[in-house]
């Protein structure tokens, strides 16, 4: 009985190696499974193990043998990558670039022709962008501001002529109810570029604004550099509050809803430095300011004390406490503010929220005050204003 069982299993080792063998060389369908069925193949570009994958270029997925199913990208620091799917499910494109400097993880699903499920994983890396180009938006994320503010966008580096369309095509404005814009490129008083979006016609009140930017990865030319990463930003109309300057009657009037709501008498421009016409956005506000001679090309003639200080222009037309002024209401002698009482100028601080618009009329200045003087986008008008859009050329 013992020397029979040790003979026993040398009689099967035989046959198990047979069955095994018989198992492997099974096609599809042999027993129902999938499991030895081709899985599809899948491509990514760029390709997994990259270390500095090329600036500009978008990432593909491409299955051969098959389709996918899903496409799941992420960069390093968390953020989703978008992107669609052809209509036959072969092949996905990201919707924007690679951004610089960056490792992207693209997890995949395929189903082969066949049936059979698979998954895979990439991983690449992007070169370092030599410059990269940041903006700065206004209004801020979260702000209630004017009825009449833009969408300010200033760059921190310049923007090539031919690379603006693409940059336009990028950024985004939702607004709820739906409002009529456009964007428009200045040259900020700063020198560097911009770009602006306004309505047509001023926002309604309780506007609701949405932002993006889907930057990251575009070129903005050589001397500007690349964008490192996308924007989001969002704000909200508030009341309708705008004011109107009569140059010759030396008062403001303030209207609410337009309703006037109040009238002040002060001092505009005199006749040698008369105040700057159209309608201007009120683009920030000082509580107290030292009014310096020399920032508006008359030396140190003099240096004032302010209080409740309203910009309008960034060449320095403002709204402004003039105490020193003995002929407010009675002539017009400043050189090119608006001046009145401390007690006035605290209601007009109050009264007008930034990007809300001052209109000065009857004025001797027929200067056109530049778009980039400030947030002048409504120096301009609506025709005028589209013919600004990188998109129209």
């Amino acid at each position: 009985m013992y020397a029979g069982s040790r003979r026993h299993p040398a009689r099967l080792i035989p046959a198990l190696i047979a069955a095994g063998t018989l198992l492997c060389a099974c096609g599809p369908g042999a027993d129902g499974s999938k499991a030895d069925q081709p899985a599809a193949k899948v491509t990514v570009t760029p390709a997994a193990g990259t270390t500095s994958a090329k600036l500009g270029s978008q990432i593909s997925v491409r299955a051969d043998g098959g389709k996918l199913t899903s496409v799941d990208v992420e960069d390093d620091k968390g953020g989703t990558v978008t992107g669609k799917l052809t209509g036959d499910g072969v092949s996905w494109k990201s919707d924007g670039k690679v951004k610089p400097q960056t490792t992207y993880t693209v997890r995949t699903k395929t189903k082969s022709t066949q049936g059979a499920e698979s998954t895979a994983t990439s991983k690449f890396t992007t070169e370092r962008a030599g410059k990269v180009n940041k903006l700065t938006n206004t209004p801020g994320d979260g702000q209630t501001v004017g009825t009449g503010m833009p969408i300010s966008i200033l760059f921190d580096r310049p923007v090539a002529k031919d690379r603006r369309a693409e940059i336009e095509k990028a950024l985004k404005v939702t607004t709820q109810p739906n409002v009529t814009g456009a964007w428009g490129w200045v040259k900020d008083y700063s020198g560097k570029d911009r770009i602006d979006w306004r309505p047509k016609d001023y926002w309604p009140s309780g506007t609701k604004v949405s932002v993006k930017g889907a930057l990251s990865g575009i070129n903005s030319g050589d001397d500007g550099g690349w964008f490192a990463r996308d924007y989001n930003f969002g704000f909200r109309i508030g009341a309708d509050h705008k004011a109107v300057i009569d140059v010759p009657s030396h008062t403001l009037t303030m209207y609410e809803n337009g309703k006037s709501v109040g009238t002040i008498t002060g001092s505009a421009g005199s006749p040698q430095d008369p105040t700057r016409g159209g309608v201007h956005t009120v683009r920030s506000k000082n509580a107290a300011e030292t009014m310096d001679s020399a920032t508006i090309g008359h030396g140190s003639e003099w240096m004032l004390d302010s209080k409740w200080v309203t910009h309008l222009t960034a060449s320095g037309t403002f709204l402004h406490s003039a105490p020193w002024n003995k002929s407010l209401g009675v002539v017009n002698n400043s050189h090119g503010c608006f001046g009145m009482s401390t007690s006035d100028a605290k209601k007009i601080y109050d009264f007008l929220p930034i990007g809300s618009t001052v209109e000065v009329k009857g004025t001797s200045n027929t200067n056109k005050t530049d778009v980039g003087n400030g947030l002048e986008v409504w120096q301009e008008s609506w025709q005028q204003w589209q013919q600004r859009s990188a998109l129209q050329h």
